[in-house]
């Protein structure tokens, strides 16, 4: 698979291409539909989609914009792409990015004459869907992403949240039973490799805690904190006999750089479910963690976010400190952890129990609107 960078000429032909190069724009059964990438996380939730749909005869196009390691991911599941926005840091820089990104989106959308959109929380789709007369799909698991409810959800034909979103969006609105998380984690879409052990040499019975650090960069989270001694946490968790691993944003203090993650990034999820215990500031691998059945101590000032209140208060699976003794409640509360002899595997498989395979969701939302949206509306409802 390619990853290719955009150019600025327009892209000849009116006819959709297979990533093989078969023409099959002249095929009324297949969809052509677009898929944008801005973040790592929106590549694991829509690789196995993109698999599927592909599987089942539709063409999928798929749009990037640079940001962490996601451009990286889509090369590692060889999922072939076009890179058409880079990087920004300042709010004037980004906004200058967002337009040329949509820009670039509507120029290469109009070659295509997609049937989908489909994105996170992305107002591009939604701008450049509505100006070619095309469906767009936008998925949301984050209540504090103001802009967004404001801007871009009330443009959207479908916006899709898990159950516990706390917001009602509108008629456009469609909850399901589950987590984005579960798009590709879901025992049915991931099995864990256990040579993950022996990659970063870790002993059988050593116990792992794997940290994330987040740069507070992004829109929703400007103005919010973590944990407030990086130092100290690795520190007091090492002094307990556990193996710290981090995974963060930007680059650690010198005293504990040696302890960086240095797997794969397609390797993340192999190392949480090996993890006795996972303290971050992500509420993204908080949640991946917990579907895996590895506990997750969040440490974050921002409140409100329905999936963790759903992990902590109805499957134990979370933990999340917040408030200005965060730091030393949220260190207090995983040495507990790591100290206990707790069977979270139990708590996982009553999750999991209540679930669905958040892929199938996505899948069946893009071929059959309509259909999808009474079915996952009412996971009761036998099966057809």
């Amino acid at each position: 698979m390619i990853g290719q960078h955009y150019d600025d000429r327009d892209r000849g032909g009116a006819g959709s291409r297979t990533q093989s190069g078969v023409d099959t724009s002249a095929d009324a059964t297949t969809l052509d539909v677009i898929v944008t990438i801005q973040h790592p996380a929106h590549v694991h939730f829509f690789r196995n989609a993109i698999a599927e749909l592909e599987h089942r005869g539709h063409d999928v196009h798929v749009f990037a914009r640079e940001k962490d390691i996601a451009i990286d991911l889509l090369a590692a599941y060889g999922i072939d792409h076009e890179v058409i926005a880079g990087r920004a840091s300042s709010l004037p820089g980004k906004a200058a990015v967002q337009l040329a990104y949509e820009w670039r989106l509507f120029r290469r959308a109009r070659d295509i004459g997609p049937d989908v959109m489909m994105a996170i929380g992305e107002p591009g789709v939604v701008h450049v869907s509505a100006a070619l007369g095309c469906r767009d799909i936008v998925f949301t698991d984050t209540e504090h992403a103001t802009y967004r409810k404001r801007f871009v959800y009330p443009l959207a034909d479908r916006v899709c949240s898990p159950e516990f979103y706390q917001d009602d969006i509108g008629e456009n609105h469609v909850k399901y039973p589950g987590y984005h998380e579960l798009a590709y984690l879901h025992p049915d879409r991931f099995e864990p490799d256990p040579s993950i052990a022996e990659e970063i040499d870790l002993a059988p019975d050593e116990q792992l805690v794997v940290m994330r650090l987040v740069s507070w960069e992004a829109a929703h989270d400007i103005g919010d904190e973590g944990i407030d001694d990086i130092g100290d946490a690795v520190e007091r968790l090492e002094a307990e006999g556990a193996r710290v691993i981090i995974t963060a944003e930007g680059d650690l203090p010198p005293e504990i750089a040696d302890r960086e993650l240095s797997v794969a990034p397609e390797r993340i999820h192999d190392l949480l479910y090996r993890a006795d215990l996972f303290v971050g500031e992500s509420a993204t691998m908080a949640t991946e963690s917990a579907v895996l059945g590895t506990p997750a101590i969040l440490v974050s000032t921002i409140e409100g976010m329905g999936n963790v209140h759903e992990l902590r208060d109805e499957y134990g699976l979370v933990f999340s400190y917040a408030d200005g003794r965060r730091h030393e409640r949220a260190i207090q509360k995983a040495i507990s952890i790591l100290d206990g002899e707790e069977d979270w595997s139990e708590r996982r498989r009553e999750l999991l129990a209540d679930k669905i395979d958040t892929t199938t969701f996505v899948t069946a939302l893009v071929e059959d609107d309509a259909a999808s949206v009474d079915v996952f509306q009412n996971p009761a409802l036998p099966e057809q």
